[in-house]
């Protein structure tokens, strides 16, 4: 598919993150059926089953021969392929969206050469909107009548200096027993502490795609994460690396970050400092790693 018109491909992908927010928004938490797929605090609500559904019926209907992966829809076993793949969260945050918490977002990610080449999120409660292809920029938009912004945000992006002066974000996932948990939690515990890393602060959007989209703006300094899927973090990883940002893995040793691997660290564009910050994570873990199937 090299003649693939990938600024018409984003185009329908906005137009649908843009249909999916207002289904978000029409919808009320109080009244919508919940179920839980690996314990209590991994949700899932007949709006995410509704969107997806929305969703792969209007990019298969445009792009036929584009192959679909989403998380409501996904089997044991599955593996994104070199073909052009749709890459899909319906609703990132679900537990926020339950809440009413307005840091939800979907989540549309185009694959090719297993490479996030495009990516869409919208948050339909704060009405942004991220964008970017494969060498093309990174966008925010705040509200659909203003003018794209290109990222990052600023347009004179600090050096990293270290963990000591960094502003990073976490999350506690959904299996929270074993040694991931451990490893996590023991991390969070010396990024927080005077004897280790003691980052500025830690934040919790409670949406991977949300996090990523920070650090592409430069609002935050990273991302460590254990536990994501490629829906997760398709979408943000192409509007990260169009705004000069990093994603590399988030054990030790791995600076090729692979879609695939549910182990990531997000770095913010800068002039200077990334590899530092990057290695100054690891230097933290030792030579724990985090294991996640696939």
């Amino acid at each position: 598919m090299a003649d693939l018109d990938l600024e018409a491909v984003r185009d329908l992908m906005i137009s649908v993150a843009y249909e999916a927010g207002a289904m978000m928004l029409a919808a009320n938490p109080a009244d919508i059926d919940q179920g839980t797929k690996l314990n209590s605090v991994d949700i899932v609500t007949e709006v995410d089953q509704a969107v997806e559904k929305m969703v792969s019926t209007r990019l298969s209907e445009a792009y036929p021969d584009i192959s679909f992966m989403g998380e409501e829809t996904y089997k044991p076993g599955m593996r994104v392929g070199p073909e052009p793949t749709f890459i899909v969260d319906p609703i990132d945050g679900t537990t926020n969206f339950i809440h009413q918490l307005p840091d939800f977002c979907i989540s549309l990610g185009l694959a090719i050469d297993r490479q996030p080449t495009i990516g869409v999120i919208y948050n339909p409660s704060q009405d942004l909107l991220f964008t970017a292809i494969k060498s093309k920029g990174a966008f925010m938009t705040r509200g659909r009548s203003s003018a794209p912004q290109r990222l990052p945000v600023s347009r004179n992006p600090q050096p990293l200096t270290g963990l000591g002066t960094a502003l990073l974000a976490i999350e506690w996932g959904s299996d929270r027993s074993g040694s991931n948990y451990e490893l996590k939690t023991d991390v969070f515990k010396k990024l927080a502490a005077k004897e280790g890393g003691m980052v500025h602060s830690l934040r919790s959007f409670g949406s991977a795609a949300l996090n990523i989209a920070a650090v592409a703006a430069g609002w935050l300094d990273g991302y460590w994460e254990g536990g994501c899927w490629p829906w997760d973090v398709c979408a943000g990883w192409c509007v990260l690396e169009e705004a000069g940002g990093v994603m590399v893995s988030g054990n030790p040793g791995g600076w090729k970050g692979e879609l695939e691997e549910r182990v990531y660290l997000a770095v913010r564009g800068a002039p200077s400092g990334q590899k530092e910050l990057v290695q100054q994570l690891w230097d933290i873990m030792g030579d724990r790693r985090m294991e996640y199937s696939v």
